[in-house]
């Protein structure tokens, strides 16, 4: 395993963050900033930041992922999404850091009916998918040591996320309507943050050659795929004891039926083939990946 001497963490206390502090934990000494500490819209502080503590790998987790809020407030979103993800690549260009970023499959605009890879043409539909991309960008035009992971309908045992959202709503009624014709792979928190300890130390650790052939843009999500309505079913039918046995009745609704500000894409699975011809890397089905986070709400 690679150690380091600091890995900062940015975005400490959200459901990725928390997940990477324990993956993280014995790598090198662990610099963790949240909303309370550092201010990731204020370029100033964040460049502080990362002068301050001088990392050797920066994990930046943090994002303004309130995709349908998004949309009225995009001021706010650019900044945290795309300006930020540039300082941190242009900081840890100076410092040769490694930085490790994430996206999201909303760089899409699901008209394909089969997997994305990173070279298909990006076309957000929504400002959040928007600003994403825009972040996308801006560390691969400062280039450098750099591994950006786009990945999809992320949840874990912490945070706010569908998986909890779920949970609530299951206790408190006895019907749910959700979306299915929407099409993803759901990807927790605990299997994005091993397979970023694992691509980060087969990096570093020479395995994959020089940085030139390793730093880009890579998919990252669990196996398989399945809608909001499957998805929700399955939480249920493996959570049922957190529940208390009780389980609402679910009734599929198309998006047309659901509306939200934003707009989502209908499909969007990412191929992971580049992550394992790579890396040799491959994450587990969703659904083994799903018994794994009941265990640990449990």
């Amino acid at each position: 395993m690679t150690r380091f001497e600091r890995i900062l963490i940015v975005g400490s206390e959200g459901q990725v963050g928390r997940e990477l502090q324990r993956s993280f934990a014995g790598a090198g000494e662990l610099l963790c900033f949240n909303r309370h500490n550092v201010d990731i819209a204020d370029e100033k502080q964040v460049r502080a930041m990362v002068r301050t503590t001088q990392p050797d790998l920066i994990l930046n987790a943090a994002a303004y992922t309130a995709v349908d809020r998004a949309e009225s407030e995009s001021d706010t979103a650019t900044v945290i999404n795309a300006m930020a993800p540039r300082v941190l690549a242009e900081e840890a260009a100076q410092r040769s850091a490694l930085l490790v970023h994430y996206s999201t499959d909303y760089v899409f605009d699901g008209t394909k009916r089969e997997p994305w890879v990173e070279s298909d043409f990006p076309n957000p539909l929504n400002v959040y998918g928007v600003t994403k991309l825009a972040g996308e960008q801006a560390v691969q035009q400062v280039g450098g040591k750099y591994l950006i992971m786009r990945t999809s309908w992320v949840y874990g045992p912490h945070g706010n996320n569908f998986l909890f959202t779920m949970l609530r709503l299951g206790k408190e009624r006895d019907n749910l309507s959700i979306v299915d014709d929407q099409v993803g792979a759901p990807t927790t928190s605990i299997e994005l943050a091993d397979a970023t300890r694992s691509m980060v130390d087969r990096t570093l650790s020479g395995q994959c050659g020089p940085a030139q052939q390793w730093a880009g843009l890579y998919h990252v999500t669990c196996a398989g795929s399945t809608s909001w309505f499957g998805f929700a079913g399955e939480i249920f039918a493996q959570t049922k004891a957190l529940t208390g046995g009780r389980v609402p009745v679910l009734t599929p609704v198309t998006t047309p039926e659901y509306p939200t500000p934003a707009k989502r894409p209908l499909y969007s699975i990412l191929s992971n083939a580049k992550l394992k011809e790579t890396f040799g890397i491959e994450l587990p089905g969703w659904k083994s990946a799903l018994a794994a986070t009941v265990l640990r709400l449990k």
